[in-house]
């Protein structure tokens, strides 16, 4: 698996079993069990836009245009997917996020984009475990951003953990950093790892004095892949990618790797960085492109921001801009190698 790929050009096998994706975005999760070697059968998603988006670069046998709520409560689905080997899902994190409001925000609804219905966002994991229930994978891995290790957040795992185990599941959670796993983002999320406890039996071994859980490693430490790696310099794009007036003269002021807010006089602009060449991008954020070369007067270039969420370079974003989509997605080469160890460990065993 390498960054720098292509759909056109990528060899699925799909003999490594069967996934089904919920809040399944553009795809990147999706993609990345390709590269392993699944067969990614369908899709859920509550946004039209991130569907056609799915389905003009995936082509789908399954897909529901719909809430996870909804979608768990169907007595409807093929009974394909009753025969999982891997159900996936992502579910809205931005209460949970460092980034957002947080405890602020916890227990309200909110929605997203046009065409949604409102949700509560802390609830929907909830949902996609129930989903779990109904379906019965041998394995569920669902990932949230780090903030759910965090403060009170942590209230939620437990809550989580016992949900999975009312549910029949194992569950056990890794928080993993992109730029380790081949991905040139420095970009930390945690997995939620479920095994169907019948199939537990044969893995299992003690963590610690009093846990007993199915032993799976996860350990990456690739080298860190740096922006000057993935620059292109001689980019050409239609849409602006001038640095703002208004930041301009901040970013003139700081060293590479530095925010905009270490010379603004009030502290303002936090999530303007000035990159540095040396590292691997930061978190790639849905809501902008705040992230400006360290030498030339702009932001990245939709081309260094794909190779950054290591999603293939032939991707159709159709209208949608790349730093919405991938700031929404699990990278990839992240999904990819967390699958082959999945199999490797787990589901060739079975």
């Amino acid at each position: 698996m390498n960054y720098n790929w292509k759909l056109s050009e990528a060899t699925f096998t799909k003999d490594k079993g069967k996934v089904f994706s919920c809040f399944a975005c553009g795809g990147g999760s999706t993609m990345g069990y390709k590269l392993a070697g699944f067969d990614v059968i369908g899709h859920n998603d509550i946004d039209p836009k991130m569907v056609e988006v799915y389905k003009e670069n995936h082509k789908p046998k399954y897909s529901y245009l719909e809430s996870i709520t909804t979608f768990a409560k169907r007595k409807d689905l093929p009974q394909e997917l009753y025969n999982l080997d891997i159900l996936d899902g992502s579910p809205p994190c931005s209460s949970f996020s460092m980034a957002g409001n947080r405890e602020k925000d916890w227990g309200k609804e909110k929605k997203f984009r046009e065409g949604q219905e409102l949700q509560v966002l802390d609830t929907l994991f909830f949902d996609f475990i129930d989903l779990a229930n109904e379906l019965k994978p041998k394995v569920v891995v669902a990932e949230n951003v780090k903030g759910l290790l965090l403060g009170e957040a942590k209230q939620y795992v437990i809550k989580i953990y016992k949900a999975f185990d009312e549910a029949g599941y194992t569950c056990q959670h890794f928080l993993l950093n992109a730029s380790k796993m081949g991905v040139p983002q420095r970009r930390e999320r945690v997995f939620f790892i479920a095994l169907r406890k019948d199939l537990a039996p044969k893995f299992m071994e003690y963590v610690d004095m009093f846990t007993e859980l199915p032993k799976l490693e996860l350990e990456f430490n690739e080298k860190e892949i740096p922006f000057k790696e993935i620059e292109r310099p001689n980019t050409i794009q239609e849409n602006k990618t001038h640095i703002p007036k208004g930041i301009l003269p901040y970013w003139k002021k700081i060293d590479e790797g530095r925010s905009c807010a270490d010379v603004h006089e009030k502290g303002h602009f936090f999530q303007e960085l000035k990159l540095d060449r040396n590292r691997s991008l930061p978190t790639l954020r849905a809501g902008s492109n705040s992230y400006y070369h360290y030498e030339e007067e702009r932001r990245l270039y939709d081309i260094e921001i794909i190779l950054g969420g290591s999603y293939p370079t032939d991707y159709n974003f159709l209208n949608l801009k790349p730093i919405y989509l991938i700031g929404m997605s699990v990278p990839p080469l992240m999904t990819g190698k967390i699958a082959e160890q999945i199999h490797k460990q787990w589901l060739s065993k079975l």
